[in-house]
């Protein structure tokens, strides 16, 4: 089986906002991750990236929030959409919705 691309869209909140979501279900687990998917979530705001939610080899599944990286714990892709979606909200709250 070779990587399927599930996802791949770009969301316009705002002139100045975007989110662009893309995610793979691979035929074999990255070393670091549980699971068979390949993803990068991305919010940008004025050119910049505030929010991202991504898995990288060897590193695992991680955000990045508020200039810090923490883990992230991966249960499903549509759980996944859901607390990036979250966290869109929970930056425009703190920071006056661009």
């Amino acid at each position: 089986m070779k990587a399927v691309k599930l996802i791949h869209t770009r969301i316009i909140y705002s002139e100045s906002a975007f989110a662009e979501l893309i995610l793979w279900r691979l035929p074999k687990q990255l070393i670091g991750s549980s699971h068979g998917f390949k993803y990068r979530l991305a919010y940008v705001v004025r050119g910049e990236c505030v929010l991202r939610y991504d898995n990288e080899t060897g590193k695992g599944d991680h955000r990045h929030f508020g200039g810090k990286e923490r883990a992230y714990v991966f249960t499903t892709p549509e759980q996944l959409v859901v607390d990036f979606q979250h966290d869109i909200e929970r930056w425009n709250h703190e920071n006056r919705n661009p």
